[in-house]
């Protein structure tokens, strides 16, 4: 439930970094400080197998702001987030690393630009103090091929400071690794999203927790983004248009074969006969999915209350815009 004492809810998922979270509430504190607005700080305790538990249940003793996420086991960074933004109460939601990359002295800039009028404002890594080859060039094709696939051009996907207004967030569910594809799914809300240049640190205390294995991760949640954003509420235009090439391409060849047939040609032998029978099952079958995807989809919002729209603001005659 949403409280109207808190403005801004700082959301920061930890695993394993014990020796940087007092530096990181430090500057977090003077950072909001500098803001002039009710604001509380949302560590989540992902599951670390050092003193990260330890470290936050002291601090948050010591820091009325402070609130102390801590989870069962290492859910990964997509959950953690998700955990914050479900226990946050501020009606802006910022979130960022907790390994001291991200610098919070950043986020009253997000904040001011996202009172500018924008939905979600997502942060910049101009100059990244990352290693050039194993980081920041496949963090460069990557961002340019989810700019390709989405239509949603950024230039950082992988930065998580970011700044979010509340109601946009509740209508997203987050899972696998999708924190990374907040702006497409908030775009896929009507979402107006902009970003803006930030500073980036070179990591101060233990390791990256990235390793190759999220690059294949990252590609199959960007196929499930992908077919979200283009065809969430219709799910036929991709099987049954599918189904229909297949039947038609299977009718042709059926047809050739059959005149061939009453000509008095001995068509049992030729692979054209298998391939006519394959491409019909296989239309039928794309046709069903879209069938069964359009129902699912009925399913998904019908069951939800959820409409398949989404309104900024209502013009009313004599009474001026109301928000949505």
């Amino acid at each position: 439930m949403t409280n109207n004492q808190i403005d801004i809810s700082v959301v920061v998922p930890i695993f394993n970094e014990e020796d940087s979270l007092p530096q990181l509430v430090e500057q977090l504190l003077v950072a909001m400080r500098q803001i002039g607005e009710s604001f509380e700080l949302v560590l989540v305790n992902d599951g670390s197998s050092d003193r990260s538990a330890e470290v936050l249940t002291r601090l948050s003793s010591e820091t009325p702001e402070l609130v102390c996420v801590l989870l069962r086991k290492n859910y990964g960074q997509t959950a953690a987030m998700a955990a914050g933004f479900d226990l946050s109460q501020g009606e802006i939601i910022v979130s960022l690393d907790g390994d001291l990359q991200n610098d919070p002295a950043d986020i009253p800039l997000l904040v001011s630009k996202l009172k500018e009028g924008f939905d979600l404002v997502s942060g910049w890594r101009y100059q990244r103090q990352d290693a050039a080859i194993r980081r920041k060039l496949p963090s460069k094709i990557a961002n340019r091929l989810i700019g390709r696939v989405t239509g949603v051009r950024l230039h950082d996907y992988g930065c998580s400071l970011k700044a979010y207004k509340r109601e946009v967030l509740a209508d997203i569910r987050l899972y696998g690794e999708l924190h990374r594809f907040l702006p497409v799914l908030a775009n896929i809300e009507g979402a107006k999203i902009t970003e803006v240049k930030v500073n980036h640190r070179s990591r101060q205390f233990g390791s990256s927790k990235y390793g190759i294995d999220r690059t294949f991760r990252v590609l199959m949640d960007l196929l499930t983004v992908w077919f979200m954003n283009r065809f969430l509420t219709r799910p036929m235009y991709v099987f049954g248009f599918g189904g229909i090439v297949a039947i038609f391409g299977s009718l042709l060849a059926s047809g050739y074969l059959l005149t061939l047939k009453v000509l008095g040609e001995d068509i049992g032998t030729r692979p054209l006969l298998t391939f006519a029978l394959v491409l019909g099952i296989t239309g039928v079958q794309l046709f069903c999915f879209g069938l069964l995807g359009e129902l699912q989809i009925r399913t998904y919002h019908e069951s939800q209350g959820r409409p398949i729209y989404r309104i900024r603001a209502t013009l009313r005659g004599g009474r001026g815009v109301t928000g949505s």
